[in-house]
């Protein structure tokens, strides 16, 4: 009976091109249950979930080192120099740039720079941590989370009962005003998660209490306005000490960022809280939304990391061989080690963060990362190519075969033999080597080639 169970018009107006060179796994063990266990078998009896593990590692390893890897991405470089692993990496094959003829130019790895963790030190070289688990690099403390009353100046967030802010209605006047003072016209109302102020006077505002802020230790703060109106915003932060950091003065909707370090104005605030106010004397109207504050440390980037991306890359041969550096010394160029003598750029992989840095020549351009995952991804991925099936069989009868008792040893070593030859024959199919395109490249040599 033939393999092919649709016509060749079906197979053209699909998709699934090329499908015919690969086997399914699950074809791989259902066809091994059927012929290689049995009453009078080399293998009597196995159970159907140890040969299909078996039947995955054999494809996981296989795609290491045997199988070709089909699997590549491509990203422009963005300004950061950095470039996000996929989701199957295991490994990569090569990684290259591409010229405007669509060409690849080949990175080279550096093994002379890292990202190493940076922590925060004082003046003494003391590294500043605190215990608190509210913040902490990379966590995000949003209004609305916490618990509390009221706060006379304004209202204070961490006194909302925690699932209940998105019930409270967006007030739209001083009357129904949950919080705030009708009497004077300044009140605050809720749009889901958004804090909306309204009239709100001279150093008025929504602050967030018992956060553990340290001072001398550096912050990242952010938080978005919208319907901005009037008033001038600021987000303040107040150490232990109650000495307290400003953010500096906000006019105008969109998301606002600075790094400050807490306790750099000396006060009598009440300790370890956050504060976003209205300094203008006109009264202020602005919606509040995604207040966050992350210590800086761990999650930066380290000293190491930012003189490698700011600098021109070591391994770049910028002599134009007609300057006065080369011509004096008569051409000769000591020490030159030739891993390093291209001009192509650099990187390094970062298995922390799971992200490739890139040197500073690399920003802008397309590069294009070939990499190998273990084909266990997604159910469509876990095929073997025909040129490796006799493999996959060999390599499950030796992983049945050591793994059960009473098995003699040479069995096991006539499977081990096996395998190897079956792996070693698959990688010389798959090497996909051709007698005209050899001749072709050795028509370049010395040598005539004769065919």
């Amino acid at each position: 009976m033939g393999l092919l169970n649709n016509t060749a018009q079906e197979y053209y107006d699909g998709n699934d091109f090329g499908n015919y060179q690969f086997t399914s796994l699950k074809d791989i063990i259902n066809q091994f249950m059927l012929i290689y266990v049995g009453e009078d078998k080399i293998i009597p009896k196995a159970k159907r979930t140890d040969v299909a593990f078996h039947a995955q590692r054999a494809l996981a390893e296989l795609s290491f080192d045997t199988l070709k890897s089909c699997k590549a991405q491509e990203i422009t470089v963005p300004a950061s120099l950095q470039m996000i692993l996929p989701h199957d990496y295991v490994n990569y094959t090569k990684i290259s740039t591409v010229d405007s003829a669509g060409i690849k130019h080949l990175l080279y790895p550096t093994s002379k720079t890292s990202n190493p963790s940076k922590h925060q030190i004082d003046s003494d070289g003391d590294f500043l941590f605190h215990n608190s688990s509210l913040i902490r690099s990379g966590e995000l403390i949003k209004n609305g989370n916490f618990n509390g009353g009221y706060s006379g100046w304004g209202i204070n967030i961490d006194e909302i009962t925690p699932g209940t802010i998105g019930s409270f209605p967006l007030i739209t006047s001083p009357a129904t005003a949950t919080f705030g003072d009708p009497d004077t016209g300044w009140f605050f109302g809720f749009n889901g998660n958004a804090i909306a102020a309204y009239n709100v006077p001279q150093y008025s505002g929504i602050n967030q209490l018992n956060v553990p802020i340290k001072s001398g230790e550096e912050y990242k703060i952010s938080y978005t306005l919208s319907g901005y109106t009037s008033g001038t915003w600021s987000l303040v932060i107040i150490d232990e000490n109650g000495d307290y950091t400003d953010s500096g003065d906000v006019t105008s909707n969109g998301t606002h960022t600075k790094t400050m370090t807490a306790g750099a104005v000396a006060s009598s605030y009440t300790p370890n809280q956050i504060f976003i106010r209205n300094k203008s004397t006109a009264a202020g109207n602005v919606t509040i939304d995604n207040i966050s504050i992350v210590r800086v440390g761990d999650g930066e980037s380290s000293n190491t990391w930012s003189n490698y991306k700011s600098q021109a890359p070591s391994e770049n041969n910028n002599d134009d061989y007609e300057d006065d550096t080369y011509w004096p010394m008569n051409g000769e160029r000591y020490g030159l080690d030739p891993q390093h003598a291209q001009a192509n750029g650099s990187f390094y992989i970062d298995c922390v963060s799971g992200k490739i840095h890139f040197s500073s020549n690399i920003a802008g351009k397309t590069v294009i990362l070939d990499y190998i995952s273990d084909s266990l991804g997604t159910d469509g991925e876990m095929q073997v190519h025909k040129f490796a099936e006799e493999a996959m069989y060999k390599w499950i009868s030796h992983a049945i075969l050591s793994g059960k008792a009473n098995i003699p040893e040479y069995q096991v070593n006539r499977f081990k033999k096996e395998r190897f030859a079956a792996i070693r024959t698959a990688k010389l199919r798959l090497s996909n080597l051709k007698l005209e395109e050899l001749t072709q490249i050795l028509r370049g040599k010395s040598k005539q080639i004769k065919h």
